[in-house]
């Protein structure tokens, strides 16, 4: 960081004096309490979206490139801008990579469709998004070797380290992948043969591979650990071995790790900090890895993580910055991205880069803190790299997803006490619960409890697909009742998961309620929780998720709650309710 500072005082010293002469300051405008910079008048404006991690150190190179220019300055050679010689302003934000892919694909063959994104830069965490966008487009939208790669991180499974050698103390070698991480799975004991006391089962996490970038190279990297152990020999993977019943039912092996899901990794960095007993290990990028353990999150780790190159075989995300080939693009926009680009890799920028926890991309930034042992990742990084499969079989491996992936069993528990009339608390309940079942996929089972006095059944668990009509006709008619036996409701609902013996499926409960316990059956909130911890040595450990509505919830019974399984309570304020149905949904 101390290069870069020097590097931003220098390019102010230097536009403070050029700037004497000039009186064309552009001003600013402030949005709440963000102040939005105004490009100056004859400026080339172009925008980048970039990976959500970049916002490490991207937004502040945008700023001092920006302000570069704006004193007169050309970023790149620090001499005054020459006759002629237009500024440059780049506007930039980020965005989940799938979901700017999509929005970027909608924009050539959908323009109407309400996801619809047209920047001038596209920057994703790896080249996959880039080469979708051009195959599912059907046009070449990136010239894919002119996308230069700006910061680069291996894909890596982050461990605890007490787990990591335990495996290694009882297999009696280092080189550990799938393979190894399976064989814990299976062992009649899991854990505990390997030393460790407690939790016999594994706990595993990615995002989905719809959306994120970590996700979608993971389940790619299953994929080939699954063909190598039927066979393969290649390469590089083929639409044969992604679509072998053999290769896919390997990858559901993998996946029977899962405790459960998120929509994004920004989500699981800070789920893992709180440590192994929420999760044995999950797929990060490397530099997520290191900002958990220089203890960033919100949770200080209470040990080391480390980084698991997997000996199967992993993949560089490379952060290129794709530059736009559309008709909202022109060619002087373009010109001045690569510019941007340009100045993006210059070694004061990329020291920043490294210091976020990227490897450098420009070979003359000599690698160092925090690549240290102590940050739990190696210098030398991975060994063995997996070659990118082609478009068509990136495609076919993301529409694996609903059949590879792990199903789950979940319980809409429904507060229908009489507190939850006041307020409109009942109604807006009933609408989320609607709005959660819009997206459900057709092979997890749903059912439908409500609870007041006592807990009642409405629609026994049964696929989404068999029950969608009667869920949505249950919801409907829900009208508010007596006292509130919310603890009673949480200790029938997850002992009645727990009797269950699908060992293979997510199991999870989502509460919608205002935690105000009324009940006079003489159960207590520690018998709640109790409940829900009773469930931890099971293969799949039921998640309870609670969902508080009311300005008068009772927040401390329902984050009690969710912290017995490891979950975290949300509003259901109806100004937020699609952002709660999608930290929800991406559970299962």
């Amino acid at each position: 960081m101390k290069h870069t500072r020097w590097f931003l005082i220098f390019l102010a010293l230097i536009g403070v004096l050029a700037g004497c002469a000039k009186n064309d300051e552009p001003t600013a405008s402030v949005t709440g309490q963000q102040v939005v910079e105004e490009a100056p008048d004859n400026a080339i404006e172009i925008s980048i979206i970039y990976a959500p991690e970049s916002d490490l150190y991207l937004p502040e190179a945008i700023e001092a490139f920006n302000e570069s220019y704006r004193n007169g300055i050309n970023p790149l050679t620090g001499q005054p801008l020459a006759d002629g010689e237009q500024p440059i302003f780049v506007s930039g934000r980020s965005g989940s990579s799938g979901t700017v892919a999509q929005g970027i694909i909608n924009a050539f063959i959908a323009p109407n469709n309400q996801n619809v994104e047209q920047p001038v830069i596209f920057a994703p965490s790896v080249s996959h998004w880039l080469a979708l966008v051009n195959y599912e487009s059907g046009r070449q939208v990136f010239d894919l070797t002119d996308a230069r790669a700006t910061a680069l991180a291996p894909v890596v499974m982050a461990i605890w380290e007490s787990r990591l050698q335990a495996i290694r103390d009882t297999v009696g070698y280092d080189d550990i992948g799938w393979e190894e991480l399976l064989d814990v799975l299976n062992s009649p004991n899991g854990w505990q043969d390997y030393g460790i006391s407690g939790r016999r089962t594994v706990y595993y996490g990615h995002t989905d591979p719809f959306i994120s970038s970590t996700a979608l190279s993971t389940l790619i990297a299953e994929f080939y650990a699954s063909a190598r152990s039927n066979g393969f020999t290649g390469r590089r993977l083929t639409l044969d071995q992604v679509n072998s019943p053999d290769v896919q039912n390997g990858v559901r092996s993998i996946e029977q790790l899962i405790r459960h899901y998120s929509q994004r990794t920004t989500e699981f960095k800070e789920y893992i900090a709180q440590g192994p007993d929420y999760l044995d290990f999950v797929a990060l990028e490397e530099n997520d890895l290191i900002y958990i353990n220089q203890g960033l999150t919100e949770y200080r780790p209470p040990e080391r993580l480390v980084a698991l190159y997997p000996k199967e075989g992993t993949f560089w995300h490379e952060h290129p910055f794709g530059i736009v080939n559309g008709s909202w693009v022109t060619a002087e926009q373009q010109a001045a991205a690569q510019i941007f680009t340009d100045y993006i890799l210059t070694e004061a920028v990329q020291q920043q880069v490294m210091e976020s926890g990227f490897r450098p991309a420009n070979p003359d930034v000599t690698l160092g803190y925090p690549f240290v042992t102590e940050n739990g990742v190696t210098v030398e990084g991975p060994t063995n790299v997996l070659d990118v499969p082609d478009p068509e079989v990136i495609v076919s491996v993301q529409q694996s997803w609903s059949f590879v992936k792990k199903q789950a069993d979940i319980w809409l528990v429904i507060d229908v006490s009489g507190s939850m009339e006041s307020d409109g608390k009942l109604e807006q309940a009933k609408q989320a619960a609607l709005a959660f079942l819009d997206n459900m996929e057709s092979s997890n089972r749903v059912g439908l409890a409500v609870f007041s006095t006592n807990v009642e059944i409405l629609v026994p668990i049964n696929t989404f697909e068999s029950n969608e009509a009667s869920l949505r006709q249950a919801i409907q008619s829900l009208e508010p009742q007596e006292i509130t036996e919310l603890y009673g409701a949480v200790v029938e609902i997850v002992n009645l998961i727990t009797e269950s013996d699908d060992e293979d499926r997510i199991r999870a409960v989502v509460l919608l309620s205002d935690g105000a316990d009324t009940g006079e059956r003489g159960i207590s909130l520690n018998d709640a929780t109790s409940a829900i911890s009773a469930s931890r040595d099971s293969l799949n450990p039921v998640i309870v998720i609670p969902v508080a509505y009311g300005a008068d919830a009772d927040i401390r019974a329902l984050n009690s709650i969710a912290r017995a399984s490891n979950t975290r309570v949300q509003s259901g304020d109806p100004a937020n309710i699609q952002t709660v149905l999608q930290i929800i949904s991406s559970y299962f």
